[in-house]
């Protein structure tokens, strides 16, 4: 194998692409309950190929189920579906459809606060964002019976609210997304006016391609949802992905969605997979950080022509931010593909790009010395 010198010149050109003025920190959240087949587990990949297209960087999981799941098979589902540098909560009580957090920010503790219902509890995590403040993220799975929520609801408020009263009051200032499956027929029932007194259940909400707003299979309630505190409430900005732009979050259908293309890998008919009875839900968040200069500044690049073939690329970053590697066989037209995603510690980063399968610091491109060429880039989200 052998890289032509225009070859590294335009890697080094594409690591520049994408790279404008940054005002802040984006952050995507998503609410899915979105297992398929007869499992209710992510077991035949529908719901990994949302995943996948949406590119949430936090999301509170509902049927957290996978494969055996073992340490192994539940880590294998977190690489595959979001990346090896994600941090994940799973909670272990004995109910077959556990609740989860899974995280590109390092999650600095995380448990399970129990439910009078059988088969899940709240799971939780405080989570380490960039600046100041953290995040308290709760993951719920309210039940179907209707009695039951309100009942669910006061619990977990008084749950929250003892995190809040905790460490003589160290946790006052966190912010705070409760999110997952409610179950609700409207958004009047009275489990959600007991959590308004946390988070903002407001008027707007995520809607999907054709406007609606509801979330179960049929598209008739509003089953899902992401709900933030105030002070993280005030922090939401418009979803982008591609062209499309989603002024109060997505409803994620791939049955609605248009141009598909913008949620690849996830198919046109993924979201109406045998037995998935709901639609993921993302809501991003604007967190105010340091920007970046107006392009990236690279400041190596290497390539390792021998066997095994290798990328090695660094640029100044912004502690705490977020970024991605992406390739592509064709400049211009050629869609991009996102081989990974990290958070910044320092001012400076870097990042292998390897044929095999990745390890620290590393995102694996399986084209890498199989294609006629291959064009990177480093973006921040």
């Amino acid at each position: 194998m052998s890289f032509p010198a225009t070859f590294l010149r335009l890697l080094l050109l594409g690591s520049l692409l994408g790279a404008g003025p940054a005002l802040g920190q984006r952050i995507r959240i998503a609410a899915a309950n979105i297992s398929s087949g007869d499992g209710q587990d992510y077991d035949p990949g529908h719901g990994i190929r949302i995943f996948k297209g949406l590119k949430p960087d936090i999301i509170l999981i509902q049927e957290f189920n996978y494969l055996t799941n073992s340490v192994s098979d539940v880590r294998a589902l977190v690489d595959e579906a979001f990346g090896a540098g994600f941090s994940y909560y799973r909670e272990g009580g004995p109910g077959s459809i556990p609740n989860g957090i899974i995280s590109r920010y390092p999650l600095l503790e995380s448990g399970e606060w129990p439910s009078p219902v059988a088969e899940r509890d709240f799971a939780w995590a405080r989570i380490d964002l960039p600046g100041a403040r953290e995040l308290l993220a709760v993951s719920v799975h309210l039940p179907t019976t209707d009695s039951q929520r309100p009942n669910e609801a006061v619990q977990l408020a008084s749950f929250i609210k003892d995190y809040y009263a905790a460490n003589n009051g160290a946790r006052g200032s966190d912010y705070l997304v409760i999110g997952g499956d409610f179950n609700t027929d409207t958004r009047s029932e009275a489990c959600l006016e007991t959590l308004s007194s946390l988070v903002v259940i407001g008027t707007a909400h995520p809607a999907d391609r054709l406007g609606n707003v509801n979330t179960n299979a049929g598209r008739a309630k509003p089953y899902d949802a992401v709900y933030a505190g105030k002070g993280w409430h005030a922090l939401q900005t418009a979803t982008v992905l591609g062209k499309s732009v989603f002024p109060n979050g997505l409803v994620a259908d791939t049955r609605t969605y248009q141009p598909i293309a913008e949620l690849a890998p996830a198919l046109a008919g993924d979201s109406g997979a045998s037995n998935m009875q709901h639609q993921a839900v993302v809501k991003d968040y604007e967190l105010p950080v340091a920007a970046d200069p107006p392009q990236l500044q690279l400041l190596e690049a290497r390539i390792r022509a021998a066997a095994p073939p290798q990328v090695a690329l660094a640029f100044r970053s912004t502690p705490g931010a977020t970024y991605e590697v992406e390739a592509t066989a064709q400049l211009g037209a050629g869609a991009w593909a996102r081989l990974g995603s990290f958070a910044a510690v320092g001012e400076r980063t870097g990042v292998e790009v390897v044929a095999t399968a990745a390890g620290a610091g590393q995102v694996q491109d399986v084209l890498l010395g199989a294609a006629a060429r291959r064009f990177y880039r480093v973006v921040r989200r």
